[in-house]
C-alpha cells in the first residue's frame, strides 16, 4: 500500500513538473540571449567601448555624446515624423478598410487576404520592391513618361527634404492591412443591438460610427497604437533597404544612426546608449498599456 502511496506521489510530481522541465531551456535561453544581452548593452553604454566592448566606465558620459551629436538630433526628428505620419495614416486607412469590408460585402474573404499579404513580406523585400518602384530612372517617373507624359517628375527618393515621406509610403502599404484585421475583429466585437437600437431611434451612420462605433474600438486603437510605435521606433531594414539612410543623413533613423555607430563607426559605447533610449522609448509605451490591461481584467 504505501508503495503504491509513493508511486502515486511521484507520478504526480512528475506530472506537476513535467511542464517546467520542457520550458525551463527556453527560459534560460531567453534569460541569456533576450535579457541578459538587453543587460550587458545598458553597461556598455556607460563603458568607452569603441570597436570592442571594454570595461572602462565613463559614467554618462556616452549618453552626453549622444545628445551632442548632430546625426542623432536628426535622426529622432526623423523618427518623429515618420512614426507620427506613419502610425496617423495607417490607423485611417486601417479603420476606413475595416469599415468596408465589415459591410459583409461579396468575396470579403479574397479581399482580407489581398489587404493582409504584404504583411507577410520582409521589410527587406518591401523596401527594395519601393525603391524600384520609385527609382526616377526605372519606376513610376519613367513609366510615365514613356507614355508621353514628358514633364511628369517624382523624385522624392532623391530628394534629401522629401525622402523621408517614401519611408512613409512604403512602410503604411506594408502594414495597414494588418492594423485592418485589428479592427475588423473590434468591429465583429460589437454588439449588434446596440447599433439596432441607434437606428430605430433615427440616428445617421455618421452619428452610428462617431458616437457608438469608434468609442467602442478603443482597445483596438490602443493595440495598434502601441504595436505601429514599436515597429517605428525600431525600423532598421526598410531604411536600408529603401534608402539606405539616405540621400545623405535625410533618412536616417535611431536604428540606422546606432547600427551605424556600433558597427560602422567604431563608436560602441555611443551605439549602445542609442538603443538604450530605444529601449527606454519602447518602454514607455508598452508599460502603460500593459499596465491599463491587466488593472482592466482585474
Amino acid at each position: 500500500m504505501s508503495n503504491t502511496v509513493r508511486s502515486q506521489t511521484g507520478n504526480d510530481w512528475l506530472r506537476d513538473a513535467l511542464p517546467r522541465i520542457v520550458l525551463s531551456p527556453s527560459l534560460v535561453i531567453v534569460l541569456v540571449f533576450v535579457y541578459g544581452f538587453i543587460f550587458f548593452t545598458f553597461y556598455l553604454s556607460f563603458t568607452d567601448s569603441r570597436i570592442l566592448p571594454s570595461f572602462g566606465l565613463v559614467g554618462w558620459q556616452n549618453y552626453s555624446r549622444l545628445f551632442s551629436i548632430r546625426a542623432w538630433g536628426i535622426a529622432v526628428d526623423n523618427l518623429l515624423i515618420f512614426g507620427s505620419l506613419y502610425i496617423v495614416i495607417s490607423c485611417v486607412i486601417g479603420l476606413a478598410l475595416a469599415i468596408f469590408l465589415d459591410q459583409k460585402i461579396r468575396a470579403e474573404g479574397f479581399i482580407r487576404t489581398i489587404y493582409l499579404y504584404p504583411m507577410a513580406l520582409s521589410f527587406i523585400v518591401t523596401g527594395t520592391a519601393w525603391k524600384w518602384f520609385l527609382d526616377p530612372g526605372i519606376g513610376l517617373q519613367a513609366v510615365v513618361r514613356s507614355w508621353g507624359w514628358e514633364s511628369f517628375t517624382f523624385e522624392w527618393i532623391k530628394d534629401s527634404d522629401m525622402a523621408i515621406y517614401t519611408i512613409v509610403i512604403a512602410a503604411v502599404w506594408q502594414t495597414s492591412g494588418f492594423v485592418m484585421a485589428m479592427f475588423l475583429a473590434g468591429l465583429r466585437g460589437i454588439d449588434n443591438e446596440v447599433l439596432k437600437a441607434a437606428q430605430i431611434d433615427g440616428a445617421s451612420n455618421w452619428a452610428l460610427y462617431r458616437r457608438i462605433v469608434i468609442p467602442q474600438l478603443r482597445p483596438a486603437f490602443m493595440s495598434a497604437f502601441v504595436v505601429l510605435a514599436h515597429m517605428a521606433i525600431k525600423s532598421y531594414d526598410l531604411v536600408i533597404a529603401l534608402t539606405g539612410g539616405g540621400p545623405g543623413t535625410a533618412t536616417e533613423l535611431p536604428a540606422t544612426f546606432m547600427y551605424s555607430y556600433t558597427f560602422t563607426r567604431n563608436q560602441m559605447g555611443i551605439g549602445a546608449a542609442s538603443a538604450t533610449i530605444m529601449l527606454m522609448s519602447i518602454a514607455a509605451i508598452m508599460v502603460p498599456y500593459i499596465w491599463s490591461e491587466l488593472r482592466e481584467k482585474k
